[in-house]
């Protein structure tokens, strides 16, 4: 399974940015799609992750209410919607998936893995 995302850039605090994966096959019958942040000098945290079947989402308390996730199943993609976006979410973001629905959403946890994409908050 490939992972290629798309959509970061630069915004001013407030603004707005969407966060896209496309996944290369979808062949799995469960899975779980997550998305990660590795800011500079800190190590790679979860910020958000959708499981199939169900549609469960789960959010780090660091961008609930502000970032939402969800998937188009027609074209095997995965967005993170970040709004009012703060200059301490200033990171490369990386999409990720495993098969499995249940466990730690630890990054060693997660077997596919994008390229990542920078996103830059500016005060």
């Amino acid at each position: 399974v490939q992972l290629v995302e798309s959509g970061g850039g630069s915004v001013q605090a407030g603004g707005s940015l969407r966060l896209s994966c496309a996944a290369s096959e979808h062949t799995f019958s469960s899975y779980t799609m997550g998305w990660f942040r590795q800011a500079p000098g800190k190590e790679r945290e979860v910020v958000g992750t959708i499981s199939w079947p169900g549609g469960n989402t789960y959010y780090a308390d660091s961008v609930k209410g502000r970032f939402t996730i969800s998937r188009d199943v027609a074209k095997n993609t995965f967005f993170l919607q970040m709004n009012n976006l703060k200059p301490q979410d200033t990171a490369v973001y990386y999409c990720a998936a495993r098969i499995e629905i249940l466990g730690p959403l630890a990054p060693s946890k997660f077997h596919y893995w994008g390229q990542g994409t920078q996103v830059t908050v500016s005060s």
